[in-house]
């Protein structure tokens, strides 16, 4: 059991809501405008979790490791364009929200917990996402892709909550389903819950050593 803590940090896509479906839909729209190969949904929830930028370089590139293809600046800034337009636009088109994550936020405020997120996306489409999955009322804070300078896997979006609400990583607990969330909570040295069902891209979760695996999100319940 994870004693005496008192703020939980979650991530938001792939641990509250299924956002790939809507994702896939930008990202194959933004294929076809620029001619090139669509992708399935399935090849696209494995290039989900490190952000706008990497995605859409993930999709331009047709391959998670995108590193090694010569992808120009401009073609970029375009596609990248194309891709938020659209997904601006369609942002809860084919999004879902996973089962139980209403009920147990429900559980976790009344233990008396604060609750922030943090996550990689686009930071102009967290407050609308929250809103209508009706969970803008949970958090004292929200930051997300462009709130702080480094995305995870650096600390540094855990650490700005942390001082913007005057807590320390002893007392705080870092819930994602992703190498990005584990391998931040260890950089800033804060116990961390992975969930198996979300986009952890492959990655067998429990070799990154997270505090607590948990295959449904109200079993966080049974560790706090």
């Amino acid at each position: 059991m994870l004693k005496n803590k008192k703020l939980i940090i979650f991530d938001m896509d792939g641990t509250l809501i299924d956002s790939v479906p809507s994702l896939a839909f930008a990202i194959n729209y933004m294929l076809k405008e620029l001619n090139l190969k669509e992708y399935p949904e399935n090849i696209v929830r494995t290039w989900v979790g490190n952000g706008a930028d990497i995605l859409v370089k993930r999709a331009l590139a047709g391959d998670i490791n995108y590193e090694n293809s010569q992808i120009e600046s401009n073609y970029f800034k375009k596609a990248k364009k194309i891709f938020l337009e659209f997904y601006g636009n369609n942002l809860n088109t084919k999004t879902t929200l996973y089962p139980n994550v209403l009920d147990t936020l429900k559980v976790l405020r009344s233990r008396g917990f604060t609750l922030a997120l943090a996550t990689n996306k686009p930071i102009e489409f967290v407050g609308d996402m929250l809103k209508h999955f009706h969970l803008d009322n949970f958090f004292e804070i929200y930051l997300g892709g462009g709130s702080v300078e480094h995305k995870k896997p650096h600390p540094q979006i855990l650490l700005t909550i942390l001082d913007k609400l005057n807590f320390e990583a002893r007392d705080s607990i870092m819930v994602g389903d992703s190498k990005s969330d584990i391998l931040a909570a260890k950089a800033a040295n804060m116990d961390s819950i992975a969930l198996t069902y979300g986009y952890n891209q492959g990655i067998d979760l429990s070799t990154l050593e997270p505090t607590y695996i948990c295959e449904n999100f109200k079993d966080i319940l049974n560790y706090i």
